[in-house]
């Protein structure tokens, strides 16, 4: 009976260091889970200079950017001032081509810059065609219809209405309008005027009245007109002033 209590209390012993092993591991086993919980801490701390760097690294890295920013700045700087460069080459190229007529304004047409001739046709009947040519270095506009003046006639010779163009005739130089002189209108026992000579006046734009030089012109021997004739607008071709 006394060994049996013995070696209960042997084994009872041994039971409770059993359990003081157990809970020896279970507090090592805590200890571990702190020190789990611990770890993004200490990573944490790990990462704050390199943070830290990648900040520097960060600014570094805009400083290097603002820097490429820059080069294109410049790069288009000089590209505009070499952009202004071509643009005042080719100001000077134009200017060398402005030299040529085409690049130039036009000029309204006046006796000053252009020649007019007088020449009788065999159709239409009684009728006479005014060629006006550009002998300037510009265009020029030939505006409206010519003002006629036979010898010392007191009043312009009449406009047809029902000529007008489509559009200002303009003349490059060298190039020609032409206009119809209808002599004597339809007949109708109206009294026929002999002249000699024909005054030739330019309108401008406005129409109001004459501008620049006029032109005077020996007229074909025997010409005669009447009050019912009548001049046509300028023309750009020749078949059109001689259709009315």
């Amino acid at each position: 009976m006394r060994n049996h209590i013995r070696t209960t209390a042997l084994a009872a012993t041994a039971l409770l260091a059993a359990l003081s092993l157990t809970a020896c591991g279970g507090n090592d086993s805590a200890d571990n889970g702190k020190t789990g919980a611990a770890a993004p801490a200490a990573n944490s701390t790990t990462t704050t200079p390199d943070t830290g760097k990648d900040a520097k690294d960060a600014q570094d890295t805009k400083g290097s950017s603002s820097g490429t920013d820059n080069a294109p700045v410049e790069n288009a700087s000089a590209t505009t001032k070499s952009s202004t460069g071509g643009s005042q080459g080719g100001k000077t190229s134009a200017g060398a081509t402005g030299s040529g007529s085409t690049s130039k304004s036009p000029v309204t047409c006046t006796g000053s810059n252009t020649k007019v001739t007088v020449s009788k046709v065999s159709r239409p009947i009684n009728h006479l065609l005014l060629t006006a040519t550009n002998t300037g270095s510009v265009p020029c506009y030939a505006y409206h219809a010519p003002a006629l003046r036979f010898d010392d006639a007191q009043a312009a010779f009449p406009v047809l209405r029902d000529s007008i163009p489509q559009a200002v005739v303009t003349l490059a130089p060298g190039q020609s309008a032409y206009a119809s002189i209808g002599l004597s209108g339809e007949p109708d026992g109206q009294e026929l005027h002999k002249s000699k000579h024909l005054g030739v006046y330019f309108t401008g734009k406005s129409n109001q009245g004459s501008t620049g030089p006029s032109t005077e012109l020996t007229l074909p021997a025997g010409t005669t007109w009447g009050d019912n004739g009548f001049v046509t607008y300028w023309q750009s071709e020749m078949a059109d002033a001689l259709t009315y």
